[in-house]
């Protein structure tokens, strides 16, 4: 495939199955720490910010981490399809039982547990699907063929914050949970009928999977008993320590932490050392392991988004535009709005670069950090305000936004692209899982930050926000710094893939 087909059949269809998909993720998510923290006689539960923001945490960061046994269940047993549909299935039952629960906290917790099995099972399996449209070699195509399907996740973004932020502060919190079970829906009927035309030949079961000897096998089985055990004893020995208390959401919040970088050094071991990787593919992991850092360390800004900044915009920022009140939630729907308008000329400009130069994928990554703090940057005035009891205008936000946005293009949809491309073909659902388990960690982070940042007490944030820029920035330069050796190191000096057979 060339560079010139940008848009293949069957990328349209998958970009509306994402976008009424992320319609429900982030219909929700735009409501849910709201409804956290609002009065039980308001309907919410009434919970403290750093219980809400752990919790929010916990449940972004699960909802993602569970994209690695997502990709596995997909590589090794039903295929991409049937892990989308089942996916989707469970996903719009999480958001029912969130829409009825009332003030039944557990039926709540339920609703979200089944949320994030359901994207654990179809993110990253309608990326890989995505990724499978495009010949490896196609960096610019792919990178905008990603960008694209991108764009797609940013309409239903900003469409279900807009929709379901409205019915949710306005009409009542559940209005809104139920809106997101109605989009769903839509994202599933469209992908059953596109699994019939534009995508009959993808995504289909796997064949038999085998390891190639059984000294392999014994090695997968062997990492695969070992990392379980780990978590176990590394979260019990943390408890019994008092270094996490189970018992609170902070806790339970510090515990998934703990579980999340156990999994992904132990999923990231496993495949290094007995995936039978030719010595290629094992320097093109160690590529996509210093990206899943990056990425993680990305999100754990840019995911202030649904916290600390949806508080900030809530507390402490200027909502009035004459006689109606912008809801906070809608803050929030900036960025998508953004993604909507610049993702045209950031496609456009991958083509155009690849036919003339090569930007390093850790360029990119580090380009998107140094976004993002400038980000945190500009807010430090707005905090220095605020915390001087006078309400911000909300161009600081806008301009907060503009920034991550920019960072995120140059990060999450080369990153979706950059991973499904150097990802060893047999494992490439449970890498894409591998990248959205960033993403998890990412969220956690941004959770257990927010805590730290009550609005209540505004005095801190200007600090808290100028440590966010100085780390993100900092190690953003040093990736630029890096790009060049380590892309002469372990890719030859080259991002594009000459296939080699496995090792023997």
């Amino acid at each position: 495939m060339t560079t010139s087909v940008k848009y293949p059949p069957g990328l349209v269809a998958l970009f509306l199955v994402e976008m009424w998909e992320r319609f429900s993720y982030y219909g929700m998510r735009a409501i849910l720490i709201l409804y956290l923290v609002d009065r039980v006689e308001n309907s919410g539960l009434g919970l403290t910010t750093a219980d809400a923001a752990a919790i929010y945490g916990l449940y972004t960061a699960s909802a993602y981490i569970l994209a690695l046994p997502g990709g596995w269940i997909a590589d090794r047993f039903w295929g991409c399809k049937r892990a989308i549909v089942v996916g989707g299935v469970v996903i719009m039952i999480g958001h029912v039982l969130l829409a009825v629960s009332g003030s039944a906290a557990m039926v709540f917790f339920l609703g979200l547990l089944c949320i994030a099995i359901g994207t654990g099972l179809l993110k990253p399996n309608i990326s890989t699907m995505v990724g499978q449209l495009y010949d490896k070699n196609d960096i610019g195509g792919r990178d905008a063929g990603f960008s694209f399907f991108y764009m797609g996740i940013n309409i239903g973004a900003i469409l279900g914050g807009l929709i379901a932020g409205y019915l949710g502060e306005n009409w009542g919190w559940h209005w809104g949970f139920g809106a997101a079970a109605a989009a769903m829906f839509f994202g599933l009927i469209n992908f059953l009928r596109a699994s019939r035309t534009s995508l009959r030949d993808k995504g289909g079961a796997p064949a038999v999977h085998h390891h190639p000897d059984a000294a392999t096998g014994r090695r997968d089985h062997l990492f695969t008993g070992a990392i379980g055990g780990l978590v176990v004893v590394l979260v019990a020995a943390a408890a019994l320590t008092g270094q996490i208390n189970l018992t609170s959401a902070q806790g339970l919040a510090q515990a998934m932490g703990l579980i999340i970088v156990t999994v992904a050094i132990g999923f990231f071991l496993n495949i290094y050392l007995a995936g039978d990787l030719s010595g290629s593919e094992k320097r093109r992991m160690i590529v996509l392991a210093l990206l899943f850092v990056a990425a993680a360390l990305f999100w754990s800004g840019f995911e202030q988004a649904g916290s600390s900044l949806n508080l900030f915009a809530n507390d402490l920022t200027q909502r009035q535009l004459g006689s109606f009140t912008v809801p906070a939630s809608w803050f929030q729907n900036l960025n998508s709005l953004f993604i909507i308008l610049l993702t045209p000329a950031f496609a456009a400009f991958w083509i155009y670069a690849e036919k003339r130069w090569t930007i390093p994928v850790f360029v990119k990554f580090g380009l998107a950090l140094v976004a993002m703090g400038l980000g945190y940057l500009i807010l430090v005035p707005a905090a220095h305000t605020a915390a001087t009891g006078v309400k911000v205008t909300g161009l600081f936000l806008v301009c907060t936004y503009l920034l991550h946005t920019v960072g995120e293009l140059m990060l999450s949809p080369v990153g979706l692209s950059t991973f499904s491309r150097l990802a060893p073909e047999r494992f490439t659902s449970q890498i894409m899982g591998f990248w959205f388990v960033a993403a998890s960690l990412g969220n956690l982070m941004a959770g257990l930050l927010a805590a730290g940042m009550d609005t209540e007490h505004a005095a801190g944030l200007p600090d808290a926000f100028t440590r966010i820029f100085l780390v993100s920035a900092g190690f953003g330069i040093v990736l630029v710094l890096l790009a060049r050796p380590v892309t002469r190191w372990a890719l030859g000096g080259s991002e594009r893939i000459e296939e080699t057979a496995p090792a023997q």
